[in-house]
């Protein structure tokens, strides 16, 4: 008897456990579907009071109109502090000084930036030269500490060696390298010639720059480089001719008053044996404006294009000799420094 009473009240307990949970799933289910803005019938009725408290509709300002008026609010509170701290001036003064503040504005933000010139360098090989890749890496040193725009055209003779073409590869520098078929047994005429094949690869590709014949001996001042670029057509300065076994310095170049050619140093005098178009300065003594390869009707040449036959180099000496007055010295405030030497001469 003892047992089935015990089954009996946990059969109980399990019912009214049960049914609780009846109870309380079904409350919570329908609480659930009832209205949130509405009080339900747990919630505590609200204290109110016997006083009512009544507002006067307002109407609803936009933020355009809010920010209109606080502009407005602003701008009379400038205004009143510009009449407060300046007096009352014309119309005309506030346009003037507007139009000034402008103007220098304008100057400040966009600077006159004028733009370098376009150098080019020649530079001819000689095929009797045992250390031109030497002298090559040398002056390429020095060439790429100058700011660009700046195109290096070295000419050598065609050989099976590239060794040139290596050093230049190595260098850094925007170069062209011509080479040239034909033998020489002169070295001068080599010379010449290579500077005539570097002169008829500018007018073809009518580079623009100023061009200077750069020797494998030359040492430079780096300053030189920045007044090559202030010559407008023809640009001559004195240099200096080292001897490597003579203990002696020769100047050869113009001689100056300001930037006026009065006269020249020269090496060897020239007399009626002499070439007519040899010219009496050093050929890395000058420099001149590309131009003149191909603008006939600045320069007076009969054509544009040169024919097959005609020497480039040789029409560079015509010009040069035809009117001095077109050379300029440089530097132009004073024209006897020495800014460029030549190493190795053969006096």
């Amino acid at each position: 008897m003892g047992t089935t009473e015990r089954s009996k009240k946990r059969v109980q307990l399990w019912k009214k456990a049960a049914a609780h949970f009846a109870l309380c799933f079904v409350m919570g289910f329908f609480t659930g579907f009832a209205p949130t803005g509405k009080h339900s019938i747990f919630s505590k009725p609200a204290v109110t009071s016997s006083k009512k408290i009544e507002f006067s509709p307002q109407p609803v300002e936009s933020p355009q109109q809010i920010a209109n008026v606080n502009r407005s609010l602003i701008g009379e509170q400038q205004s009143s502090a510009m009449e407060a701290s300046f007096p009352a001036r014309p119309i005309e003064n506030y346009s003037e000084s507007e139009s000034l503040m402008s103007q220098e504005e304008e100057e400040v933000a966009e600077p006159n930036l004028t733009p370098r010139k376009f150098i080019i360098i020649v530079t001819p090989t000689s095929t009797k030269n045992p250390f031109k890749c030497v002298f090559l890496r040398r002056l390429a040193d020095t060439i790429k500490l100058v700011p660009q725009p700046l195109l290096w055209i070295v000419v050598e003779a065609k050989t099976e060696s590239n060794e040139v073409s290596k050093v230049l590869r190595k260098t850094g520098v925007m170069y062209r390298h011509l080479v040239f078929k034909e033998n020489f047994t002169d070295s001068e005429a080599e010379m010449d010639h290579q500077r005539n094949v570097a002169l008829k690869h500018i007018e073809q590709h009518k580079l623009s720059g100023i061009v200077h014949f750069a020797g494998l001996s030359n040492v430079y001042d780096l300053g030189f480089f920045d007044q090559l670029r202030e010559i407008e057509v023809f640009g001559t300065w004195p240099m200096a001719l080292l001897a490597a076994n003579k203990e002696k310095v020769v100047i050869e170049g113009p001689v100056c008053d300001s930037s006026q050619v009065i006269g020249w140093h020269i090496l060897r005098k020239m007399n009626n044996t002499d070439d007519p178009n040899r010219l009496r300065i050093h050929i890395s003594s000058f420099a001149f404006n590309s131009s003149i390869l191909w603008d006939p009707e600045r320069w007076g040449r009969t054509s544009s294009l040169q024919s097959t036959s005609q020497n480039s180099m040789k029409f560079v000496k015509q010009v040069v000799l035809e009117d001095e007055t077109k050379l300029k010295g440089i530097p132009p405030e004073d024209c006897s420094k020495i800014m460029l030497w030549s190493l190795h001469y053969r006096f």
